[in-house]
């Protein structure tokens, strides 16, 4: 596409500020920004086609909304507190004499915004997350046919929005490039997984991983809740799992537990992003907190104490005690009904201590107990090995043996293999935190594999997305999360939302290399890879031409 010269792009975004704010600049503008790629957007869309109008976003800018529900003046609010966040300009909502150019926030349910979704993505469910951006002189709006593509779409607005603002009369302006953006999902699944057992996380450090996740239009969260050092979420009925088992962390420190009410809290805030949580309870293996708490739980016949290392595989509940059973159901019971997405896990990896016939015995017991809740039943790989059949979601991280079988048996597969996807992982050698028992994970290795044909033998339909995992060994605050987690994470969205003839690795990394302005406005404490060349931190507004 041939692109009208900067100075007269600008004498046209300038023209419509004159109209809409009678104010007529009295300059010569010499640049600007050009097009959507210089803005480095993460996940890639589906569809961009670029034209030579501008959008200016500037102090008479207003947010306009197709209607005035709670969802859409929420939407519009959010909206306004990002813009305002990195820009400090303050929107109006629904003003009632607008002076400004308009962003619209639209939610019509017909075949002009239902775009959609890749031609080799098999799941229906992700055209609900399908949206427009059309950026007009005067007018920028987002559409969808559902609300969560509508907020997928203010995601990407988030990211159309330039670090560096124009000055012009001591006005800054912000020029959003013209076009229109049309995009949607490669996978409906797109997660990330926060070990909150082995180091215990804060109400508030998961609220801050569900915004940068929700950025990037990461849309599941699974919370592994319990394991051998600590049970994280209150249960009611048995009240001792967080009195007792809650009360240590990996290295001793003091650990913690998500009341009812906070835990609801946290699923509601990530409601809000349309992010799902996901809840683990993983048994019968990583379970020595809650065989402390109530050792009649304990299978392998030795006296439980609360425990802070890092070793794996010595745990295990008792498979032919009934009592067992009813505690789980209790457990699974409490959990699903304050977890409103369709998914529990139930982990069941690393039983190293636990006979073939009693985990066999024990996974068929809670998967259906699961099932009786109202819930899909998840497990890492290893639950294939029981008498799962296609009602269960195998989580492939390690096994290829075992996501054949789940392909035998009809089994939807996430795909989160340890040796690429594993957060956990050290970039390098001299990494401060993280294990490398997969290997080390650079930046590069994270983003150059093909979910779509990774496990051997698992056909595309049969994959229902993928999850980058964090366990949480070695970190234990938000600092050291987002050191493992950034900049590897926007990588692992990409290859989640964007279709494979999208993705390139030397064409992404300039686009990574933008994201330290995001990183560094928003304080994450990201790896600072040498293998990308960050861009320098985003400057003061300034002057171009003269006033």
């Amino acid at each position: 596409m041939t692109f009208i010269t900067s100075k007269l792009r600008y004498l046209i975004l300038f023209a419509v500020l004159f109209l809409t704010a009678c104010q007529k600049p009295m300059i010569e503008i010499e640049q600007g920004i050009s097009d959507f790629s210089a803005l480095g957007l993460i996940p890639i869309p589906a569809a961009i086609e670029e034209d030579e109008h501008g959008f200016p976003m500037y102090k008479d800018t207003y947010i306009k909304t197709s209607d005035t529900t709670a969802f859409m003046l929420h939407m519009a609010q959010f909206t306004a507190e990002k813009i305002f966040h990195h820009s400090g300009l303050s929107l109006e909502i629904n003003p009632e004499n607008p002076r400004g150019t308009a962003i619209e926030l639209e939610i019509t349910p017909t075949e002009e915004t239902e775009v959609k979704t890749n031609e080799h993505n098999m799941d229906p469910n992700t055209t609900g997350e399908s949206y427009k951006i059309s950026v007009g002189k005067s007018i920028l709006k987002i559409a969808s046919a559902q609300p969560s593509g509508l907020f997928r779409g203010i995601q990407t607005l988030r990211q159309l929005i330039p670090n560096q603002a124009a000055t012009i009369k001591n006005m800054p302006v912000w020029e959003i490039p013209g076009g229109t953006i049309e995009d949607a999902p490669n996978y409906a699944f797109r997660g990330a997984m926060l070990d909150v057992a082995r180091h215990f996380f804060t109400i508030q450090e998961v609220k801050r991983y569900i915004d940068l996740l929700a950025y990037y239009k990461i849309n599941i969260l699974h919370l592994h809740l319990t394991d051998d050092q600590g049970w994280r979420i209150e249960i009611k009925k048995w009240p001792k799992l967080t009195e007792v088992g809650g009360e240590k962390e990996v290295g001793g420190g003091t650990g913690g537990f998500y009341t009812q009410a906070q835990y609801k809290d946290l699923v509601a805030y990530a409601n809000k992003h349309f992010i799902t949580i996901i809840p683990e309870v993983d048994m019968p293996g990583h379970t020595n907190a809650a065989s402390v708490a109530y050792p009649f739980l304990n299978g392998n016949g030795k006296t439980p104490e609360l425990y802070t290392g890092t070793e794996v595989g010595f745990s295990t509940w008792d498979a032919n005690n009934e009592k067992v059973y009813d505690f789980v159901t209790d457990v699974v019971n409490e959990i699903s009904a304050m977890s409103p997405g369709p998914y529990f896990h139930l982990g069941g990896d690393e039983s190293h201590v636990t006979k073939k016939p009693d985990y066999i015995k024990f996974v068929n017991r809670v998967s259906e107990i699961v099932k009786q809740a109202g819930k899909t039943p998840i497990g890492w790989d290893e639950i294939v090995t029981a008498d799962t059949d296609s009602t269960a979601i195998a989580q492939f991280w390690a096994s290829e043996k075992n996501a054949a079988i789940a392909v035998q048996k009809g089994m939807k597969v996430i795909l989160s293999p340890a040796k690429k996807a594993y957060l956990d992982m050290q970039y390098k050698e001299d990494s401060p935190y993280g294990l490398h028992w997969a290997g080390y994970v650079p930046v590069d290795t994270a983003y150059i594999w093909t979910p779509e044909t990774y496990a051997k033998g698992v056909p595309s339909e049969l994959i229902l997305g993928i999850e980058a995992p964090l366990w949480s060994e070695t970190i234990s605050n938000s600092d050291e999360i987002e050191y493992l987690a950034f900049p590897r994470l926007p990588g692992y969205a990409e290859l989640a939302w964007s279709s494979p003839e999208k993705r390139d690795w030397n064409e992404y990394k300039g686009r990574l290399a933008l994201q330290s302005l995001f990183f560094d406005r928003n304080k994450v404490n990201y790896y600072p890879s040498e293998k990308i060349d960050w861009v320098s931190p985003p400057l003061a507004p300034k002057t171009i031409g003269k006033d």
